[in-house]
C-alpha cells in the first residue's frame, strides 16, 4: 500500500508534429534544423508515486521502467516507483511518441522522487533528440518551433524560435494504422543511404523556412503559411521518397491529402516525420469539420480523422499527496 505521505507526479504533456528540416545539405557543419508544432489532442498522461519497488502499468513498460531505474540510480537512492502510463499517442505513426513518453514519464519519475531535472536532461537520459529538438521544446513550452539542428558539439538540438499558433486554425491529422513509420534501427539505416540534399534545394529549403513560412506564422497569415509548408513538405517528402516508398509512406494518406487539397483549395498538405500520420492545415474549425465529413467515405479503408489545433503551452507537472 502507498504510503499517504508519498508524493505523487502527474504529467500532462503535448504531442507534436514533424513539419520538414531546414538544411538536409550539412556542408555548413550542421545537420537537420527542424520546424514543428506542438499540438493539443494527442496528450501524453502519465503519474508516478514513491513504492518499495517498481512496477509500471500500461504501454511502453520497458522503456518507462529504464528510465524510472536510470533516475533511481542517478539519485542514490533504494525506493521504487509505480509508474501509469495512462496515454500516449500512437507509436511509430510521426507524432514523436519515443520522445514524450520518455520526457513525460521521466519529468512524472523526477517528481515524485523529488528530484529537478530538466526536459533537455532528461533527453539526455533517455538518449532522445538524436536529429530533431522539436519533441523537446513542445514539452518544455509548445507552440510553433524551429530549432538549430546538430553540430559536431551538439546534445540536443538547440531551440532557436518560437512563435504562438494563431487561435483559429485547426488541422486535420489523416492516420493509418495499417502502416508505420520508420524507427529506431531502420530509421538510422534510412539516414545512412540517403544521399546529401544538393546545395540548390538545400538552399531553398532554408530560404522558405527563414522568410516564407515563420513570418507568415508570425503575422497570422495562412494562406502564405499554407503555400509554403506544402511546398516544403513536397521537397522533404521527395527526399526521403526512396527509404518510404513514396512521398508519403501510406499510399491512402497521400492519395487522400491530394484530393482534399484539390477540393478545398488548401496547400498545406504533408507528412509528420516519417510517418504515416498525414495533415491538411485549415483557417478554422468549420473548414476542418468540411474536410473531415470530406474524409468519411475513406474511413471503410483504415483512414481515420482528427482534428487539433496548436498547444499554447508545453507540459503541465503536477505534484500532491
Amino acid at each position: 500500500m502507498t504510503p499517504r505521505s508519498a508524493l505523487r507526479c502527474t504529467v500532462t504533456a503535448p504531442a507534436r508534429l514533424h513539419l520538414g528540416f531546414v538544411d538536409l545539405h550539412g556542408g555548413l557543419g550542421r545537420q537537420f534544423g527542424s520546424i514543428g508544432l506542438a499540438i493539443d489532442g494527442l496528450d501524453a498522461v502519465v503519474s508516478a508515486t514513491r513504492q518499495a519497488n517498481t512496477e509500471v502499468v500500461g504501454p511502453h513498460a520497458a522503456r518507462v521502467a529504464g528510465i524510472a531505474a536510470k533516475l533511481i540510480d542517478a539519485a542514490g537512492l533504494t525506493t521504487g516507483l509505480k509508474v501509469e502510463v495512462h496515454a500516449v499517442p500512437p507509436a511509430h505513426a510521426g507524432l514523436g511518441s519515443g520522445t514524450l513518453i520518455a520526457l513525460a514519464a521521466g519529468a512524472a519519475c523526477a517528481g515524485a522522487l523529488g528530484l529537478d531535472r530538466t526536459p533537455r536532461e532528461l533527453a539526455l537520459l533517455a538518449g532522445r533528440g538524436q536529429r530533431s529538438g522539436i519533441g523537446i521544446a513542445a514539452f518544455e513550452q509548445g507552440g510553433f518551433l524551429l530549432d538549430g539542428g546538430r553540430g559536431e558539439s551538439t546534445q540536443a538540438p538547440p531551440l532557436l524560435g518560437r512563435w504562438p499558433w494563431p487561435a483559429d486554425w485547426r488541422c486535420v491529422l489523416l492516420l493509418d494504422e495499417r502502416h508505420e513509420g520508420l524507427s529506431g534501427v531502420s530509421e538510422r539505416s534510412a539516414f545512412r543511404q540517403l544521399s546529401a540534399m544538393d546545395e540548390p534545394r538545400a538552399g531553398e529549403l532554408a530560404r522558405r523556412v527563414l522568410v516564407g513560412l515563420l513570418p507568415a506564422v508570425a503575422e497570422g497569415n495562412f494562406r502564405e503559411f499554407s503555400q509554403h509548408i506544402g511546398h516544403i513538405q513536397a521537397m522533404v517528402g521527395d527526399y526521403f521518397a526512396p527509404a518510404q516508398g513514396g512521398r508519403f509512406t501510406s499510399p491512402l494518406v497521400g492519395e487522400c491529402l491530394q484530393a482534399l487539397a484539390r477540393r478545398f483549395d488548401f496547400a498545406g498538405i504533408g507528412q509528420s516525420s516519417w510517418g504515416p500520420t498525414g495533415f491538411i492545415f485549415t483557417p478554422d474549425a468549420a473548414s476542418a469539420e468540411a474536410v473531415i465529413e470530406a474524409c468519411r467515405p475513406r474511413l471503410a479503408e483504415g483512414l481515420r480523422c482528427l482534428m487539433v489545433t496548436g498547444a499554447a503551452r508545453g507540459a503541465r507537472i503536477e505534484v500532491g499527496i
